[in-house]
């Protein structure tokens, strides 16, 4: 089941502020920095499971309360900063919930085992033809 299946718009928090950087006076005048809070340990939508997953992996991101916080500012409009700000909010339980693929041991094959023998064998003969002859004399 998809993430953008289940209904989690009601329980995003929206919050509005000024953005900063470059805008001149409409920086100043308009309120249009999106902060997404998401309260992952009282979600209805997630299980008890994913919860746990969540709080392990992002449990940087998350605040002690138990929200996830998201901001976007890149836009002047407020409206497509509320987009992003969802965008980034399924694309990062996304990849928190994702399972990590385990790595499958694998033989060595024949030729890169000779391969790396040889090179040895070479690296021998050349150290020890550096070392001086007739001194144990």
């Amino acid at each position: 089941m998809q993430l953008r299946d289940r209904n989690f718009e009601d329980e995003f928090i929206f919050t509005a502020s000024r953005s900063s950087g470059a805008g001149g006076q409409n920086v100043n005048k308009v309120s249009t920095k999106i902060e997404l809070r998401f309260n992952v340990r009282e979600s209805i939508v997630l299980t008890i499971e994913e919860k746990e997953i969540i709080l392990l992996k992002l449990g940087k991101r998350i605040s002690n309360e138990g929200f996830l916080i998201i901001q976007s500012q890149t836009s002047r409009s407020q409206l497509k900063n509320r987009q992003d700000s969802i965008e980034k909010f399924y694309q990062l339980l996304t990849k928190a919930l994702t399972p990590v693929k385990r790595r499958k041991k694998t033989r060595q094959s024949l030729s890169s085992k000779t391969k790396r023998l040889d090179s040895k064998k070479i690296a021998s003969i050349r150290k020890q033809s550096r070392k001086k002859i007739g001194l144990d004399e």
